[in-house]
């Protein structure tokens, strides 16, 4: 359980193209540059944003099912 876990994480942190998204605001902003450098930027940001939330809460969630379980 931990070891498939542990490379499900892995391969999260390692892939973060995968899960590009933008908003509708940032993306038309984001189109009127020539550089694609600022757009990558922007990905990166919205996914790590929307990515610690769910790790504080599944790791909150791994520690009460811990505690129950003892």
């Amino acid at each position: 359980m931990k070891k498939e876990l542990f490379i499900l994480l892995l391969l999260l942190l390692i892939l973060p193209q995968t899960s590009e998204a933008q908003c509708a605001m940032c993306r038309a902003v984001v189109e009127s540059e020539a550089d694609g450098k600022i757009a990558e930027g922007i990905n990166n940001g919205i996914v790590y944003l929307m990515a610690i939330p769910y790790v504080l809460v599944a790791g909150l969630f791994y520690f009460i099912y811990r505690r129950m379980r003892n």
